[in-house]
C-alpha cells in the first residue's frame, strides 16, 4: 500500500490505483469522459486533471497515471494531490471550452437530455459563457444498424464506443477514420454493426452522439418512472431497470450486478420493448366453431371445467413455457397435483435435465463470476454467443487475460475469441473423456478446468447419455474436486432452473412433454405460455399467456396473462441463484397475473388453491422450498450429483451436436412480436449471407 494525501485527507492505496482511483477513493469527485473502470485506458479527453505537488509544474491526467509511477518525495513524505487547487480548476474550464467549440447546441431536442454527462460536467466544471466564433465543424452522421442511431456532430471522440466493441463485445466494428479535426468514429464501411452487444454504446456515450433509435423522441427521463427487475431473455437473469411512462414500458437498461451480467446487457433484452405493446392478448378467448371468439372470464372458466369434469387425470398434462416465473409455476403444479395428474413438464425442447439426478446436474454450478477464476474451458454442445450474449462477454473477458485454452465440441462459430475446435458429436466427447484426445491433456494440467454444456448437447432423444458422458469427462479432467465444480449446464430458458427446482417434471406413471404433444396422447393440455411446442389436433388446449403466438393459435380456451414487466415475480437463473422481479406496469384490457388465474380457476374446478394473495402463496412456497426465500443467493448443489450423473451411463448418437438457436432475435414470444427484432433479424441474415459468400 502507498501513503497519499488527497485534498488534505490522508489515506493507503494499492500501488496499481491510477490516480483517479486513487482520488475517488479519498472522496473526491473527478470528471471524466473517456475514462470506464471496465474499458481500457485511452487518456482522451483530458478531463480529469489533478495536480501533483511537486511533480511536473502542469497537471496531470488522473486517468493514465498509476500511483507506482509518481516520483517519491526526496524527504520520503506521501504524495500530495490537488483536485480543487486553481491550477486545476482553471485546466478543467479550458477542457470543457475545447469540447463545447464545436458541440451544437442541440440539448432541447437530444435524447441524452437530462442523463448527459457532458450536461452535467459542464454545469459543474466549465464556464458561462463561449469565446468561440468560427464556424462549427459538422459531421455527417452513419447508419450503422436498426439499434444505436448516430448524431455524430455532437461526438467528443472519447472512443469508449470503440473500446467497448473491440475489447468487450469482440466485433471490432467502430473505429476512427481521418486525423485532427477529420476524425470521425464509423464503422469505415457504413455498415451495420451485428454485435449482440452493441445496445452498451449508448450507454457508455457520454454525449447524445450515439442513442437509441427506437427509443429516439419517444419520452424525457424526469416523465419516466424506474423499477429495478430481472431480465427473462436468456436464463442469466440480468439486472435490468424497467422505464415506464404510466402503464406503457418505454425502454430497458442495465443494472450493475457483478455476479451475473456486470453492467451490460445483451440487445434483445434492451429493445424487445415493442414485442409488450404488440399483439397481445387482453381478453380471454374460446373457440367456438373451429374459430377463437372473445369471451368473459366466467364463460372462459366453464369451457375449462366442462372439459375437465369428462377427462381422466391420466388424460390431463401441462406444460410450462420459457418465460414463466416461480409463483404460477408453483400454483400449476399444486393445482395439477390436486387432480391428481402426473403429466407435468417445463422441458419444451426435450432436455434431457431431471431434478431426480440431483440439483448439481442441471446447474451453472461454477457461477458466471466464476468464469474468471477458471483457466481452462471446454464447451459441448453450446454457443453461448447466441444462447447468453453476455456470458460470453465474460468467456471473453477471461480469454483476453491470458493463457485460457479453449475448446469447442459441436458448430463451428465465430464466438469472439480463439478456440480450438476439437470435433462435432460425441463420439469427440468419449475421446475427450477417455483422455485421447490432446485437449484433454491441457484440461488435466488446469488447476480449475470448466466444462460448459448446453441445450446443444441435452435437447435430443440422446441427451441423458451425453450428459451422463460430459459428467465424467467433468470428473476424469479434473473438474469436479474440493472447492471447485466446474461442471456447468448453460440453460437458454428463464424458467427452466426455478420449475426443475420445483419438481415440474413427470411424476410417477407420466409423460414428459414430447410425448404429451403427440396425437391421442392426452384430453386435455394446461400451456402455460408454451409457445415452442406444436400440440397435435385432438387434445383441449388451455392456454395462459401473453402473446398471440403460436400457442394462442394452437388454443381452445386462452386465459390472457401477464409478461414479465407486469408482475411481482421470482425467477432462478441457470446457475441457481433466487432473483426477484418487480411489476413496473400493469397488464392491459382484462387480463391478470398467471397465479391469480390459476388461483379463481382452480375455485370454479372444485379444487381451491389456498392463497388469496401473492403473499399467501409466497409463503406456501418458501414453506415447500426454502431455498427461494434467500434471494440474491445460490444454494449450492453437492458435488456428488455429479458423480450420481455420471453413473448414469446410457449410449449417445453420432449425430454432431447442433444449437437449438437458429435465429438469436426471434427465440420467444415476445421477440417475436417485437418489429426491431424482426428488423435486427434481418440484417443479421443479411450478414450471414454476406460472410458466407466472402
Amino acid at each position: 500500500m502507498t501513503k497519499l494525501i488527497v485534498d488534505g485527507r490522508e489515506i493507503d492505496v494499492p500501488p496499481e490505483y491510477t490516480l483517479l482511483q486513487a482520488c475517488e477513493a479519498a472522496g473526491a469527485e473527478i470528471p471524466r469522459f473517456c475514462f470506464h473502470e471496465r474499458l481500457s485506458i485511452a487518456g482522451n479527453c483530458r478531463m480529469c486533471l489533478i495536480e501533483v505537488v511537486g511533480g511536473p509544474p502542469k497537471p496531470q491526467a488522473s486517468c493514465a497515471m498509476a500511483v507506482r509511477d509518481l516520483m517519491p518525495n526526496k524527504d520520503g513524505s506521501p504524495k500530495v494531490l490537488l483536485t480543487k487547487s486553481p491550477m486545476v480548476k482553471k485546466a478543467r474550464e479550458g477542457v470543457m471550452e475545447f469540447l463545447l467549440i464545436n458541440h451544437p447546441l442541440d440539448c432541447p431536442i437530444c435524447d441524452q437530455g437530462g442523463e448527459c454527462d457532458l450536461q452535467d460536467q459542464a454545469m459543474a466544471y466549465g464556464v458561462d459563457s463561449s469565446r468561440y466564433q468560427e464556424n462549427k465543424r459538422a459531421v455527417e452522421d452513419k447508419h450503422i444498424g436498426a439499434l444505436v442511431k448516430t448524431i455524430m456532430t455532437r461526438c467528443i471522440h472519447c472512443t469508449r464506443c470503440v473500446r467497448f466493441m473491440t475489447e468487450v463485445a469482440g466485433v471490432p466494428e467502430l473505429g476512427a477514420i481521418g486525423r485532427g479535426e477529420d476524425m470521425e468514429i464509423t464503422t469505415y464501411l457504413e455498415q451495420a454493426m451485428t454485435s449482440e452487444l452493441q445496445g452498451n454504446v449508448v450507454d457508455l456515450c457520454p454525449v447524445g452522439a450515439l442513442t437509441s433509435k427506437p427509443y429516439v423522441f419517444s419520452a424525457r427521463p424526469w416523465e419516466l418512472t424506474k423499477t429495478e427487475s430481472i431480465d427473462v431473455m436468456d436464463a442469466l437473469g440480468s439486472a435490468i431497470r424497467i422505464d415506464t411512462r404510466g402503464r406503457e414500458v418505454m425502454r430497458i437498461l442495465p443494472r450493475v450486478n457483478d455476479d451475473v451480467n456486470e453492467e451490460w446487457i445483451s440487445d434483445k433484452s434492451r429493445h424487445v420493448v415493442d414485442g409488450l405493446r404488440i399483439q397481445r392478448l387482453d381478453r380471454p378467448y374460446v373457440r367456438d366453431d373451429g374459430r377463437l371468439r372473445p369471451a368473459s372470464w366466467p364463460a372462459a372458466f366453464a369451457a375449462v371445467a366442462s372439459k375437465l369434469k369428462t377427462a381422466r387425470k391420466e388424460r390431463i398434462g401441462a406444460i410450462v413455457g420459457d418465460l414463466a416465473a416461480v409463483e404460477e409455476i408453483f400454483a400449476l403444479k399444486d393445482l395439477m397435483t390436486r387432480f391428481g395428474v402426473a403429466n407435468l413438464d417445463c422441458r419444451q425442447d426435450g432436455a434431457a435435465v431431471d431434478p431426480a439426478w440431483g440439483r448439481g446436474s442441471y446447474l451453472f454450478n461454477a457461477t458466471i463470476a466464476g468464469i474468471e477464476s477458471s483457466d481452462a474451458l471446454l464447451l459441448v454442445g453450446v454457443n453461448p454467443r447466441r444462447e447468453a450474449a453476455v456470458l460470453n462477454a465474460r468467456i471473453r473477458k477471461r480469454w483476453r487475460s491470458g493463457n485460457y485454452p479453449i475448446g469447442v465440441i459441436g458448430e463451428r462459430a465465430d464466438l469472439t475469441y480463439q478456440y480450438e475446435y476439437i470435433g462435432q458429436g460425441p463420439e469427440t466427447l468419449a475421446d475427450v473423456a477417455a483422455g485421447q484426445h490432446a485437449f484433454a491433456n491441457v484440461l488435466k494440467g488446469a488447476q480449475r478446468p470448466l466444462v460448459i454444456l448446453g441445450a446443444g448437447a441435452l435437447a435430443r432423444p440422446d441427451g441423458a447419455a451425453i450428459a451422463s458422458l460430459a459428467a465424467l469427462a467433468a470428473q476424469s479432467l479434473g473438474a469436479v474436486k474440493d472447492g471447485w465444480n466446474g461442471f456447468s449446464v448453460l440453460h437458454s430458458a428463464a424458467s427452466r432452473v426455478g420449475a426443475l427446482d420445483l419438481g415440474f417434471v413427470p411424476g410417477s406413471g407420466g409423460i414428459g412433454a414430447t410425448q404429451m404433444t403427440a396425437a391421442g396422447a392426452l384430453d386435455v393440455v394446461f400451456s402455460l405460455g408454451a409457445d415452442e411446442v406444436e400440440i397435435a389436433p385432438g387434445a383441449f388446449v388451455v392456454y395462459i399467456g401473453t402473446h398471440g403466438d403460436s400457442g394462442a393459435n394452437r388454443a381452445d380456451v386462452i386465459l390472457p396473462g401477464a409478461a414479465y414487466p407486469e408482475k411481482s415475480a421470482t425467477y432462478v437463473n441457470t446457475e441457481g441463484r433466487v432473483q426477484m422481479a418487480a411489476r413496473a406496469s400493469f397488464p392491459p384490457g382484462e387480463a391478470r397475473e398467471d397465479w391469480a388465474i390459476l388461483r379463481a380457476l382452480s375455485e370454479l374446478l372444485g379444487h381451491k388453491l389456498p392463497y388469496d394473495s401473492l403473499t399467501q402463496l409466497r409463503a406456501a412456497l418458501f414453506k415447500a422450498h426454502p431455498h427461494m426465500q434467500r434471494i440474491g443467493q445460490i444454494a449450492p448443489a453437492a458435488a456428488a450429483d455429479i458423480a450420481r450423473l455420471a453413473q448414469l451411463g446410457g449410449t449417445p448418437g453420432k449425430a454432431p451436436f447442433v444449437s437449438p438457436i437458429d435465429d438469436y432475435y426471434m427465440t420467444n414470444p415476445i421477440a417475436r412480436a417485437s418489429a426491431v427484432m424482426a428488423e435486427c433479424s434481418v440484417i443479421a441474415e443479411g450478414s450471414a449471407a454476406q460472410t458466407a459468400a466472402e
